[in-house]
Formats: C-alpha cells, sequence, structure tokens
C-alpha cells in the first residue's frame, strides 16, 4: 500500500462513521485505508463484563467487525487493522499519522461526555497532527447516530484573506473536485468602529466601500486557485460577522468545511486558532483541519 487513508476506531458510533468517511474518501482518491485502535484505560472500562480479563481480544474483534464492514460496502477498497498503544492517544494517533494522506476521527468517542460535539482527544491531535485531519460527527439525532453526518452540495472553506494558505486553499478545491461539489470560500470580517455620540459604531457611510475591499482581497487569495481548478464551481462570499459563526451557519448543509492550523513548535501551548477551535466545537459537518506554515 504505498498511498493510504488513517482512521480512528473504538468502537463507538461515531467512530463507525468515521471510517465508513474514511472509506468512502479512499474510493474517491484510489488509496488504500488503515483502521488503527489506540488502546486506553478505557477499553477497560467499555470491555464485556462476561470476559474482562480478554480486553485485547475484545479489542481485536473490534477491529475485525470494522474491517469486515468497509469490506462489505467498499469491496474493491484495500483495508488494513492495526492496534496500537502503551503511550498517550493523542501522541500515539499522531504517531499513528505520519505517512498517511488523511486523519479521519470520530469527533467524540466512547468516553466522551454527550454535551461535547468533539472529544478532547480529536480536539488535541487536529492541533498537532501533520496531515489534514477530518473530525466526522452525526447531527446530534438518534437517527443520524454513526452516518458521518449530513451530505451537503458545497465544501465551505474558511480564507484568512490577510494570511491566505495555499495548503489549504488547495485542500479545499481538491474536495470539492472529488465530490463535484460548489465550493464556497467564506471570509468573515468586521468593519473599523468610529466614535459616536452612542458609542463605538460601524461607519455606516463608508460600509459599502469596506465590503468592496474586503470581496476584492478575497478574490485575490483565490485568483491562483481559480485558474488551476477551472471545473471547480466557487461561490465567494464575504460578510460581516466573525469567521467562526459564519462557517457554524454554513455548515448545516455542508458536505464538509475546511479551516487551517497554523504550525507552531512544541511547547507553544494551544495551536489551533479561535476559528479552527469553534468551527470543531459546534459543524454540524465533518470538519477537516489543515495544517500550514
Amino acid at each position: 500500500m504505498t498511498k493510504y487513508l488513517l482512521a480512528g476506531v473504538d468502537g463507538s458510533p461515531r467512530s463507525t462513521a468515521a471510517a465508513r468517511w474514511a472509506a468512502d474518501e479512499a474510493a474517491r482518491r484510489g488509496h488504500g485505508l488503515r483502521l488503527v485502535h489506540a488502546r486506553t484505560w478505557l477499553d477497560d472500562i467499555h470491555a464485556d463484563p462476561a470476559q474482562p480479563t480478554d480486553v485485547r481480544g475484545l479489542t481485536l474483534r473490534m477491529l475485525a467487525d470494522a474491517e469486515q464492514e468497509i469490506r462489505r460496502s467498499h469491496p474493491g477498497l484495500e483495508v488494513r487493522t492495526e492496534l496500537i498503544g502503551g503511550g498517550e492517544p493523542i501522541e500515539e494517533l499522531v504517531g499513528a499519522a505520519t505517512g498517511a494522506e488523511l486523519l479521519v476521527l470520530g469527533s467524540r468517542g466512547l468516553g466522551g461526555f454527550a454535551g461535547l460535539m468533539v472529544g478532547s482527544v480529536g480536539l488535541g491531535v487536529a492541533a498537532r497532527c501533520e496531515v489534514p485531519t477530518v473530525l466526522v460527527r452525526a447531527d446530534g439525532t438518534d437517527e443520524a447516530e454513526g452516518r458521518g453526518g449530513p451530505v451537503g452540495r458545497e465544501v465551505v472553506l474558511g480564507v484568512d484573506t490577510r494570511a491566505p494558505s495555499d495548503d489549504v486553499i488547495d485542500f479545499a478545491f481538491r474536495q470539492a473536485a472529488r465530490l463535484g461539489a460548489v465550493l464556497r470560500a467564506v471570509h468573515g470580517w468586521t468593519p473599523p468602529p468610529a466614535w459616536g455620540y452612542a458609542g463605538w459604531v460601524p461607519p455606516l457611510g463608508e460600509a459599502d466601500q469596506f465590503r468592496a475591499i474586503e470581496a476584492e482581497l478575497l478574490t485575490e487569495a483565490l485568483a491562483t486557485r481559480r485558474e488551476k481548478y477551472p471545473d471547480v464551481v466557487l461561490a465567494e462570499d464575504s460578510r460581516i460577522g466573525t469567521g467562526s459563526s459564519t462557517l457554524v451557519d454554513l455548515s448545516a448543509d455542508a458536505a464538509l468545511v475546511v479551516v487551517g492550523r497554523r504550525r507552531r513548535p512544541h511547547g507553544a501551548g494551544m495551536r489551533l486558532g479561535p476559528v479552527a477551535h469553534a468551527v470543531l466545537h459546534h459543524a454540524k459537518a465533518p470538519v477537516a483541519v489543515v495544517p500550514h506554515d
């Protein structure tokens, strides 16, 4: 297997959704799929009480079941499984992703709290992984649980027009091309305030000028990629508001939301920016976090 995608599985419905999403994506790319499970102390908690001492056997059976399901739905796909562990699960998954084209995880595993859209492991991996990471979730309803989330007609891309990343934009264009989807490139911006009798308020007389400037910046950020991917239908969406709230709103009908994450040296603390962090917690569609310099 030369090129492959990596999917983390733990037996939870959302990891099953992640494996299915990864299998679909691997088939679209013509790559193989590797299913991995990072062993943690939670494996002992969720083990079958009837066989409390055979945790490893139960875990291998779970991996085998996941493999069989993927082979049934994608008979031509090359699938491998591997049990990893012995260390901290975030580091284990980040290390396992070395060499993969993409890492796919469920947004929340068996150990997560029901009210959280993304678990600590998924958040930590997305903040550290050196390959693009996709977090897949269902839409929160019982019948959607485990299906891989909403399937929309658009790939939604968050663009930082002041420092656009070619890696992030390229990823989004390629995904839109593979899915045959419209690529909606989103830039949220806030007008500069002006002092008035009511306090800090936007300069309404200059609103049209600011809109034109921000829209032009978005067009410039996408210009070379528009030429590189002429078959992708591109919708430029520059609007007043925070980028995170706009992306979350659009995620309800999206096939995928794409955000960037700047690489920083180890020890720099949280390495997810505020937009990526908010989108991972609140978006309804799968979210791709693409690292860039």
